[in-house]
């Protein structure tokens, strides 16, 4: 009886490996299904940034504005008939004197700018530049 139960013990351990261990098995399964977890959720990450990328490309194509946002934003331009004014942040620990001999750039990186009319240097393309540096003490 003991050989009978040895051998299938052995037949069920050999069903099993393939099973669990096999081309097709339940481990290489969980491994193909946390993959498609991982490429599901990249795709959604690059739907998004395509959609982003989408409607930016709408933005340019259909109105001015965009464009207008973009060179204000990243190129620092200005119209022709505004001025430009830089408020420069005091510096932390420093006093409100020290602020005011900081040089300012001609242009900034964000620019705020009001609609005023007004005009720069001829032929430049740039408007005039006011720094209120310290509103209180000018």
């Amino acid at each position: 009886m003991r050989y009978l139960t040895a051998a299938l013990a052995v037949l069920i351990l050999l069903l099993q490996y393939p099973l669990w261990l096999g081309k097709g098995g339940w481990l290489r399964v969980w491994d193909l299904d946390r993959q498609v977890a991982q490429h599901k959720e990249q795709n959604e990450k690059l739907k998004r940034r395509n959609n982003a990328l989408d409607a930016e490309v709408r933005d340019l194509k259909q109105g001015f504005e965009a464009v207008e946002e973009r060179a204000r934003y990243e190129l620092g331009m200005v119209r022709s008939d505004e001025i430009f004014f830089q408020v420069i942040p005091p510096v932390p620990g420093g006093s409100p004197a020290a602020t005011s001999h900081l040089p300012a750039p001609a242009v900034s990186a964000n620019p705020a700018a009001v609609s005023k009319s007004g005009t720069g240097p001829a032929g430049t393309g740039v408007n005039s530049s006011i720094d209120i540096k310290n509103p209180i003490n000018p």
